[in-house]
């Protein structure tokens, strides 16, 4: 295994603030470590999630992606659908909304890939993710390499 992003919280750390970020290798801490590489793709720079690991397990999580963007100068995050909170795509459990606004306060686009073997979508999910289409913030995807292009504006 690499080098993983690890959010580690220092005495005094308050919610999601961290006073230090490093690299270390903890295969074995996957709550403390964000598995997210940083990504270049026709010149643009996003952080994308490893396919079929979770590693979101509340809305708080949110700031993961956060830290590991400003960390590595990125403005965008590619993630699979496995990457995320369990009810994500569930409309009504407010974590998608949550985490989607969370990751917009900070001007981050988000490219999700949803493939067809990944948890159905709820009604009003997919009315949601129809809805935010029209915008630049957030789309879904059913391969990598789509939501590459886009996050890329290729």
């Amino acid at each position: 295994m690499g080098d993983f992003l690890c959010i580690l919280p220092t005495a005094g750390a308050v919610g999601p603030f961290f006073e230090k970020l490093e690299y270390v290798h903890m295969p074995d801490s996957a709550k403390a470590c964000v598995p997210l590489t940083a990504v270049e793709h026709a010149g643009a720079r996003f952080v994308e999630g490893p396919p079929g690991q979770p590693f979101m397990h509340s809305i708080d999580d949110a700031s993961l992606v956060l830290e590991a963007c400003f960390s590595n100068r990125a403005r965008s995050a590619l993630l699979y659908a496995p990457n995320l909170t369990a009810k994500f795509f569930d409309l009504s459990s407010g974590e998608a909304g949550a985490i989607l606004q969370k990751l917009r306060n900070y001007r981050i686009r988000l490219a999700i890939v949803h493939s067809p073997d990944s948890p159905s979508l709820s009604s009003r999910f997919s009315e949601m993710a129809a809805e935010e289409s029209r915008g630049n913030y957030f789309r879904l995807f059913e391969s990598a390499e789509a939501a590459r292009d886009w996050l890329s504006g290729t």
